[in-house]
């Protein structure tokens, strides 16, 4: 009797995991719990599964996140990673490369422009847009011309150039200034303006993160789909759910809160706080589905 009850105790009780707020959302969560084979788990990397700091360049993944997903990814169709960077700089900022557990890990780097696949450790990628060469020549001058140097600095990112404000003495008001002028530049060479956090992005369009996550469902066939994000880069993702929903394939889509942006908290099912909370979240459901 005594060794009964002491191998009950050896077998951990995973924490509860948290209820979604809405019924599209439980009925999400019970789709992924009940069939995770086909459930897709994609993910922003910055503000979500990184916190956000002062200098992109020195982001780096929550230190559980790689374990965390880890410990998910084989138990579940696919776990995508959405990011508006470079595949690769993803890739190196998360440590996602040659993980045990995370061979099946793809990044969808670039809005989905480009892809990188753990099982082959290679990028795959269109041409470059010839609009953003043409912005980054033109980018110092420009902001120099309207007396937006103080504070702002542009970012290289491939495929994209940024520009952020988190820096400015005022940063809210450095980056309502920037957005119609840069906007116009954007335009002028065919390219588009994503905002985000203290950030605004020159990229080309028809590719957000709403049709990258989109075609990669698809691609599976998938019969469940996890969004989680924290930015408005993420709202067309959070879109591309709810046309899922619509469709018949159950989501859930979480919101990795903060206090900067508060869209995608209206727009969630299930808000955890920060990448930390995230985290957690994923631990949790790796634990629900052994």
């Amino acid at each position: 009797m005594g060794s009964h009850t002491d191998s009950t105790h050896s077998m951990p009780t995973p924490a509860p995991l948290p209820t979604p707020a809405t019924a599209a959302g439980r009925e999400g969560l019970d789709a992924i719990l009940a069939r995770p084979a086909g459930a897709v788990i994609a993910l922003d990397f910055d503000g979500t599964l990184a916190p956000i700091v002062p200098d992109p360049e020195q982001a780096r993944a929550h230190p559980d996140a790689v374990a965390a997903l880890a410990a998910l990814a084989p138990k579940v169709a696919s776990v995508a990673v959405v990011t508006g960077r470079p595949a690769a700089v993803a890739v190196r900022h998360g440590g996602f490369a040659g993980v045990p557990g995370l061979e099946h890990l793809i990044v969808l780097g670039h809005y989905g422009a480009e892809r990188w696949d753990a099982a082959t450790g290679e990028v795959t990628a269109p041409a470059p847009h010839p609009g953003v060469a043409s912005v980054r020549a033109e980018l110092p001058g420009f902001l120099d011309s309207i007396g937006a140097w103080r504070g702002t600095w542009i970012e290289e990112k491939g495929r994209a150039v940024a520009v952020h404000t988190r820096r400015a003495g005022d940063p809210q008001a450095a980056f309502e200034a920037l957005r119609a002028p840069l906007t116009d530049l954007a335009a002028r060479h065919g390219l588009v303006v994503e905002p985000g956090r203290m950030v605004l992005e020159l990229r080309p369009p028809g590719m957000d993160k709403g049709v990258a996550l989109l075609d990669h469902v698809h691609r599976l066939s998938a019969t469940s789909v996890l969004y989680g994000g924290d930015d408005l880069g993420d709202l067309p993702a959070f879109a591309a759910v709810d046309k899922l929903r619509s469709d018949g394939t159950p989501g859930l889509l979480v919101c990795s809160g903060s206090d900067e942006v508060t869209e995608l908290r209206d727009r969630s099912d299930l808000v955890v706080e920060g990448p930390h909370g995230l985290v957690t979240l994923l631990r949790t459901l790796a634990h629900h589905l052994a």
